[in-house]
């Protein structure tokens, strides 16, 4: 049987194996700092509500509320896709009885 080599796939400007530039994959994303984690939502509670600063583009300084998915903590950097759209705000449940 013959040996199969693997393919490797080097990135323009990477310097080890594996390592990608943030450039590469977000080169229309926009960079924002968490700044408070407002709460869980979802139907599991396997989302995280956070308000973010936007870092650069049109909208500087502008604190957004977004949704995440997965781990996340104040000081993170988001790439975001767009700027325009907020989460809405979660509603508090009210008290029954």
């Amino acid at each position: 049987m013959a040996s199969k080599k693997k393919k490797t796939i080097e990135k323009k400007g990477a310097t080890k194996k594996g390592d990608l530039k943030v450039n590469e994959f977000s080169h229309d994303a926009t960079p924002a700092e968490v700044v408070e984690i407002v709460g869980r939502t979802g139907v599991r509670g396997e989302v995280t509500q956070v308000r973010c600063k936007i870092l650069k583009g049109r909208d500087v300084d502008k604190v957004i509320r977004r949704n995440v998915k997965g781990p996340v903590v104040v000081g993170n950097i988001l790439m975001l896709k767009e700027t325009e759209m907020e989460a809405s705000a979660l509603r508090g449940r009210g008290r029954r009885g």
